[in-house]
């Protein structure tokens, strides 16, 4: 988050969630000539960002993440073309700010408890969260038995999102060990998950790594659920 902020206070709980998000002041165009009409690409997926424009807001541009959007708060007074500008921009700071968050352990288990009562109803408790580093053939692995989640040291700096999709799935696996109807279905809730498996496909296809963690096809190589699981 940039230091300076809009001066108005939030007009509703869900711009209170812009402090999780990104935020820099818009250099003033009062007295300047209006900018070339925008092309006629956008340089960014509008299914995905939903830009707010307000009277109010006259010097910052902000944005954070609601769910599998972004959400991009402006001056009404931008053309389109700055609109695109900024939007692209903070896009870009967003990306960067959540590739820089690496959770510790504990931070790790504290994550973990959020994810199970937004998308489990709190039902996959673990005893154990941490990072490992001997992982490379998964990006994470979860014993029931023991209830104990292992996420591979390669997620840290990727997307806050991702980490949590891996984190999730694991989680999921203590409340059904197996890859079946019934474990896909947990996941359903997530609004990221394809967003984030689609990412770690890129990611396997760009490194030649590894399966994804959980791919459908199951994968001969990989421990019984008495075991562990990824």
């Amino acid at each position: 988050m940039a230091a300076e902020r809009d001066s108005h206070p939030p007009a509703s709980p869900r711009r209170a969630r812009a402090a999780s998000g990104s935020q820099v002041a818009a250099p003033s165009t009062r007295g300047r000539p209006e900018q070339q009409p925008a092309p006629a690409r956008e340089p960014f997926d509008r299914s995905r960002v939903e830009v707010r424009r307000s009277a109010r807001r006259s010097r910052t541009v902000s944005a954070y993440r609601e769910g599998d959007r972004t959400i991009v708060l402006i001056p009404a007074r931008m053309s389109h073309a700055e609109e695109q500008r900024w939007v692209a921009q903070m896009l870009e700071k967003l990306a960067a700010q959540e590739s820089r968050r690496v959770l510790g352990d504990d931070a790790l288990v504290a994550r973990a408890r959020e994810l199970s009562v937004a998308y489990l109803a709190g039902r996959a408790q673990p005893a154990q969260v941490r990072w490992v580093t001997n992982q490379n053939s998964r990006w994470g692995s979860c014993t029931p038995s023991e209830r104990t989640i292992r996420l591979s040291h390669r997620l840290q700096g990727m997307p806050e999102y991702v980490v949590d999709y891996v984190l999730l799935h694991e989680l999921a696996h203590l409340l059904v060990p197996d890859h079946g109807p019934d474990f896909w279905a947990l996941l359903e809730a997530y609004p990221r998950t394809e967003r984030a498996r689609g990412y770690l496909e890129g990611v396997v296809s760009a490194a030649r790594l590894p399966h994804i963690p959980g791919a459908r096809h199951a994968d001969p190589a990989e421990p019984g659920p008495a075991e562990s699981c990824g």
